[in-house]
């Protein structure tokens, strides 16, 4: 796997990218969260990157062997495990079947256990590769409100757009990629997943007139389905808090991190 990145030193946290399945373009959240942890990441399975076989029919099993993967790599046996939107089912996932390797679970602005593709994702699902152009169109209608609470300044926002374009396009999501994640989520019964888990577990959310991407009561009812777990928010954010206040975010999740490893 030559997707990886180990960066930062402490205790280790893997931080699994969300649906578009790109760890650069969480790079602000790596970089504040290293100055308190040993960051692992990668990009998720599908990208072609990797190199892997993957196998539709396996559900979640593929994002599973890859984070065994990571970590074998990293010289890890446990770690604390960060899922980030998407990728926070991955997390969830990964938390009830290899307890003894959780030794934390996060998961930040993450869809409910019961969330099921509306209307306009199942469009999306038709014909993913055709209708990828609308999707990134419409990104700014999603995003661009929480950009403009977090950051101060207009030259801030315009900066932030910039950089964030700017990962965007060095590192392109994967249409189909997206569709197939999308289809995986069917296969796995996250009700059960919460029952399982044992570790510690942090629920991170925007505010709920910000995220226009994951209802926040959605994510937050993790807080009723996992046992001991609790729920803290990311003030002035929506779905993309940890790239717009990363500072912030780093100051949420590493001390949780920290106090998981003690």
């Amino acid at each position: 796997m030559s997707d990886m990145i180990d960066v930062g030193s402490g205790p280790p946290v893997v931080l699994i990218p969300g649906i578009q399945g790109r760890w650069e373009w969480m790079w602000p959240a790596v970089d504040a969260l290293e100055h308190r942890c040993r960051v692992i990441s990668f990009s998720l399975a599908e990208d072609r990157r990797n190199g892997r076989r993957i196998d539709p029919d396996r559900g979640f099993d593929d994002y599973l062997d890859q984070i065994d993967e990571v970590m074998t790599r990293a010289g890890l046996t446990d770690a604390a495990i960060c899922g980030v939107s998407f990728g926070g089912l991955v997390a969830l996932h990964f938390a009830a079947r290899r307890p003894e390797r959780t030794r934390a679970l996060v998961l930040v602005s993450t869809p409910s256990p019961d969330w099921t593709p509306g209307a306009r994702v199942q469009w999306y699902l038709r014909a993913p590769r055709l209708l990828a152009p609308v999707f990134a169109a419409q990104s700014p209608f999603r995003l661009g409100p929480e950009i403009w609470r977090a950051l101060d300044s207009v030259g801030d926002r315009l900066a932030f757009t910039g950089r964030h374009l700017a990962r965007v396009t060095l590192s392109p999501f994967s249409p189909v990629g997206m569709a197939d994640r999308v289809r995986r989520m069917s296969t796995i019964d996250f009700e059960a997943d919460c029952r399982r888990v044992t570790a510690p577990t942090l629920v991170v959310t925007g505010e709920p007139g910000l995220d226009r991407v994951v209802s926040v009561e959605g994510t937050r009812s993790y807080t009723d389905r996992i046992a001991g777990a609790r729920h803290a928010t990311l003030e002035r954010t929506g779905h993309i808090g940890l790239v717009t206040r990363p500072d912030r975010f780093a100051e949420m999740v590493g001390p949780f991190v920290v106090r998981s490893a003690a």
